[in-house]
């Protein structure tokens, strides 16, 4: 069995190159993803079936692109927790940017997005896991919503303290139950070699559990209903 070494011995460390690979990757992607959208603006109106493979490819890229960032964090952490960088952030800025990467796919599949936040909302976090996490979410969302989408942020309080709470609510057809009870359950090896990976929600556990305050960490939770009737993913960070 070869060893995994260069010619003056100096051994390979794995993580390096997944990370260089990785990182190369979604520098593509994101060039992809940009003439995508450039094509789009180019293609006529009437071309209706031009206009869907568009979307659809323009779906893929962005969804592989998650897929991508979930892969290098987990094997970076071991599946154990994720280093955060937290600062005092603007959630409405936040929202938005989250909302205006999908205006493409969201306007192609006629969903509309209501945002509910007001400006002076500011809470503690590591902006880029959030995006990470409500990104990923607003991608499914997507996907399985009928006619709209709500992003809600608010400050909750419990005799816990206060609590940043946002949800990503549809009208869809909700999550199947096998989603709501377990849908913060490690992947097994099983789930995995069947495709069934349930890693976007395991990242999102992750990222949100990384938040921590007091003793108090972060968590996700999903349930069906809401004001939509669909599926409503929230998360609550201290």
């Amino acid at each position: 069995m070869k060893n995994n070494t260069l010619k003056n011995n100096t051994p390979i460390d794995f993580s390096d190159v997944l990370t260089a690979v990785v990182h190369d990757m979604k520098n593509s992607l994101g060039l992809l993803i940009q003439s995508i959208e450039t094509l789009e603006q180019h293609v006529p109106a009437d071309l209706e079936d031009a206009h869907s493979h568009i979307c659809c490819t323009h779906y893929e890229a962005s969804r592989l692109n998650s897929n991508l960032v979930q892969l290098l964090s987990l094997y970076r952490t071991d599946v154990q927790q994720l280093p955060t960088t937290v600062d005092f952030y603007n959630i409405e800025d936040l929202l938005e940017d989250i909302v205006t990467s999908h205006h493409y796919y969201a306007n192609q599949k006629n969903v509309s997005i209501e945002t509910n936040v007001t400006s002076e909302l500011h809470w503690y976090l590591d902006s880029e896991l959030i995006y990470l996490l409500l990104n990923d979410v607003l991608i499914n969302a997507l996907k399985y919503a009928g006619k709209k989408l709500i992003l809600t942020a608010k400050v909750e309080k419990n005799s816990n303290g206060e609590w940043l709470l946002i949800t990503v609510e549809d009208d869809g057809t909700g999550y199947p139950d096998v989603m709501l009870t377990s849908s913060c359950d490690i992947p097994s090896s099983t789930s995995i070699k069947n495709g069934r990976t349930g890693l976007g929600l395991f990242f999102a556990k992750l990222i949100a559990h990384a938040h921590e305050n007091n003793d108090r960490r972060g968590k996700i939770s999903l349930s069906n209903g809401g004001r939509l009737g669909g599926s409503v993913f929230s998360v609550k960070l201290p």
